[in-house]
């Protein structure tokens, strides 16, 4: 990495009223990235960007810029794409390929659950999830990846600087992201984001992937901005369905009923061979009675005392056979009883 080209290329982006449009034509009219910056520089710009690469060398940040092989391919394809980002982890994650999935940050246990095994199945099958680290739908496709094994590796998209760890809750999720993966940004490190900025990142979010996949969303979230981008730019959609009186299945439901997105049903959608043979294991290895039980669970947590009911047995026998099929991973407990695993 030629640290001088990177300050020059910084000095030029961190001049007001500079974005990519205009940094291009710049240097295609000073006739080099140097003479672009000297033509910006005012002094004031110059010492913020040694302060602000001071500080990306101290944190481990690196700077990546769109004529360098280590660019994401498919975000330099998107028109307008940041000339320079900033990242934070493992390089190497931008070159594999990238499924992105996002929703709402007020998803439900059944949405976040479906969202995370995808998330895991992806990055067992060798792609990078990635996603903006918000609460909610996020979150579980950042952890989903996370818990695959190997060396599954997600991508975090951030509106502020890449040190800028929001929400605070997944500061913990931020390092481990960093340590498995990569989190990125087109902002000044230590830059704090504002309302505008997350439109911008959920642009790059669509532009890194060559699937997305769309979670629980209202019709007026930034989860359906980061669909349309993805449209846009000519992205394979896919939109997990939900229950009609729900105003988190309004933006999946639409897309799907305008053939804008591909219905997804889960993980067999992608992974059909690997799913079902899963699937036949975990068969043959339940009983009669474990069976019944599972035909009884869904998303939707049930409790022992209905359990019970449903298939006429003990409470104290539906606690022994719940145990076992814990241990078997087939059910989870969660609040308010138990769901399929």
């Amino acid at each position: 990495m030629d640290m001088q080209d990177i300050f020059h290329r910084l000095v030029i982006l961190r001049t007001p009223g500079i974005g990519p449009v205009r940094y291009n034509n710049l240097i295609r009219q000073f006739g080099s990235v140097a003479a672009a910056a000297a033509a910006c520089d005012d002094g004031r710009v110059r010492d913020n960007v040694l302060r602000e690469m001071e500080q990306a060398e101290k944190q481990n940040i690196y700077y990546i810029s769109d004529d360098m092989p280590e660019y994401p391919d498919a975000l330099r394809g998107i028109k307008n794409h940041p000339p320079v980002i900033s990242v934070r982890g493992n390089i190497d994650a931008l070159q594999r390929p990238i499924v992105s999935i996002v929703g709402t940050r007020h998803a439900t246990v059944a949405g976040m659950n479906l969202t995370r095994d995808i998330a895991c199945a992806f990055a067992e099958h060798g792609y990078v999830v990635a996603s903006g680290m918000a609460m909610g739908t996020d979150t579980a496709a950042h952890r989903g990846a996370l818990c695959a094994p190997g060396g599954a590796q997600t991508i975090a998209v951030l509106a502020g600087g890449v040190d800028y760890i929001w929400p605070v809750e997944n500061e913990s999720l931020y390092w481990e992201i960093v340590a498995r993966g990569a989190v990125i940004s087109e902002m000044p490190v230590g830059f704090t984001p504002l309302a505008t900025n997350f439109v911008q990142r959920n642009r790059w979010i669509a532009g890194l992937c060559e699937k997305l996949i769309l979670g629980e969303a209202d019709m007026n979230s930034g989860s359906m901005t980061t669909a349309r981008f993805a449209y846009e730019s000519n992205r394979q959609i896919w939109a997990i369905p939900s229950h009609p009186s729900d105003s988190r299945a309004s933006g999946p439901n639409s897309l799907i009923k305008s053939g804008v997105a591909k219905l997804c049903s889960g993980v067999c959608d992608f992974f059909e061979t690997e799913k079902n043979t899963d699937e036949n294991k975990k068969s043959e290895k339940n009983s009669d009675s474990e069976n019944s039980i599972l035909d009884a669970l869904g998303t939707i947590p049930v409790s022992e005392s209905v359990l019970s009911e449903i298939v006429k047995k003990t409470i104290s026998e539906i606690k022994s056979d719940l145990v076992v099929l814990e241990l078997q991973g087939l059910v989870r407990k969660v609040d308010g009883g138990y769901v399929r695993a």
